[in-house]
């Protein structure tokens, strides 16, 4: 391909509005669906976040959102974050059949993007597992010691005087 077929082509996959980046072959790319259970869905693909496990806590609406969004807090705290595409690196199985992978948002050519579970870890809404990367259980000892998420003050339990 010449330098200027080249440029043409990166001009109209940019002005397309396709991610400047380009998905590995093994890589799910798309607009996820988040479930109650904080899984989602891309292409029809049921997807759990790699190395995280995400307690029960208590339900809570999003009233100023139509219809209105009742889930977990970090399930909710997840489809905050999740606007737009995710880019999902498969690292196994779980036991209910899903593809566990890494997944990031905002990935572009020239930045690999956030990693969700390590989004909801640092913000105490996840905890890391054992097999987990070493990063996630830093993080969340920080989140811990911050008392933030389920560290904190059980907000759920304080009945307004």
């Amino acid at each position: 391909m010449s330098g200027a077929a080249f440029t043409g082509a990166l001009l109209m996959a940019l002005l397309s509005g396709v991610p400047a980046f380009a998905a590995g072959p093994r890589e799910i790319v798309g607009i996820p669906i988040v479930e109650d259970d904080g899984s989602f869905s891309i292409k029809g693909q049921s997807i759990e976040l790699f190395g995280i496990y995400l307690p029960q806590t208590e339900r809570q609406c999003r009233r100023w959102e139509r219809p209105v969004r009742c889930a977990p807090r970090s399930t909710l705290a997840l489809d905050f974050r999740v606007r737009g595409f995710v880019s999902c690196e498969p690292r196994g199985r779980s036991e209910a059949g899903r593809i566990q992978a890494i997944c990031h948002v905002d990935r572009t050519g020239l930045s690999p993007g956030e990693d969700l579970a390590a989004y909801l870890i640092q913000r105490g809404w996840a905890l890391a597992l054992p097999g987990a990367p070493f990063e996630y259980h830093a993080m969340e000892r920080i989140a811990r010691t911050k008392q933030l998420g389920v560290w904190g003050t059980a907000v759920d339990s304080i009945s307004p005087r």
